[in-house]
């Protein structure tokens, strides 16, 4: 309509559709010479008239329909996609886990300590640790794991098993003719009710896995203090904001310590 200004968004996405006819039109007219294929016969294959495969393929196919472009990559035997690229607002599929490391690297910098983020176990493990700290003036390595919700507990505990013995592999060679890094293990698991529950039911397993000093692990963690030498256990609360200590108090059904 005469006099009606055009929508920014509008002018933006003409300019875009026009670049990738240019793009998508070239990729028609070059598969379809690869497979020594007449536009006649392409263009009837798909149920358009030469003319206009002719103007596809020379970049001027902005306007065309998507299931015409869907029919050329059929006829062709190319898949097509079209699709929006992820959403900025969206929330990542590991929003939940990244979140906790964050905070782990975040508390843990005034202690003392220098972060690795998802660093690699062992070159051919394929594993890799969430969080690990060095701290080469005490000369401590420990290994900290991010729990939004558990999957498998057994296997969780096995695959941080390997990691310890990688990451006491990796405190020999790292300390060289000097005094041995000591190594620790922490697991950092949101306060959810379902995580409190399923530590509650597993009350024993949690408290055998995990004998160190959760208190301890939080100062050593933020505080910088001595760690604990057995592995332990920490909270972080559900908005990610701080560590604290789990407690056991009789009848709580596993909660902890505010």
């Amino acid at each position: 309509m005469a006099g009606v200004k055009r929508p920014q968004a509008r002018i933006v996405g003409a300019s875009r559709a026009s670049e990738a006819a240019v793009k998508a039109g070239a990729q028609v007219k070059a598969s379809r010479l690869r497979r020594r294929m007449m536009q006649k016969t392409l263009a009837g294959r798909v149920g358009i008239s030469q003319a206009r495969l002719s103007e596809i393929e020379a970049g001027r196919g902005a306007g065309t329909p998507p299931e015409v472009w869907f029919a050329l990559g059929e006829a062709l035997g190319r898949y097509l996609r079209f699709e929006f690229a992820r959403d900025a607002q969206a929330e990542l599929a590991d929003a939940g886990h990244l979140s906790i490391q964050e905070l782990v690297i975040r508390v843990t910098k005034p202690g003392g300590w220098e972060t690795e983020f998802e660093a690699r176990s062992r070159s051919d493990s394929g594993q890799s640790v969430d969080v690990r700290l060095f701290d080469r003036r005490r000369r401590r390595l420990a290994i900290v794991e991010c729990w939004n919700t558990f999957g498998d507990l057994g296997q969780a505990s096995r695959s941080s098993d390997q990691k310890m013995r990688d990451a006491e592999d990796r405190a020999v060679a790292v300390a060289g003719e000097g005094k041995p890094f000591a190594v620790g293990l922490c697991w950092v698991v949101r306060d959810t009710r379902a995580n409190r529950a399923l530590v509650a039911k597993y009350e024993h397993i949690f408290a055998a896995r995990f004998p160190g000093s959760s208190a301890a692990w939080v100062k050593a963690l933020i505080n910088g203090g001595p760690m604990p030498s057995e592995p332990g256990r920490v909270w972080c609360d559900v908005r990610t904001t701080r560590l604290f200590a789990h407690r056991r108090v009789r009848g709580d059904q596993g909660s902890a310590a505010r």
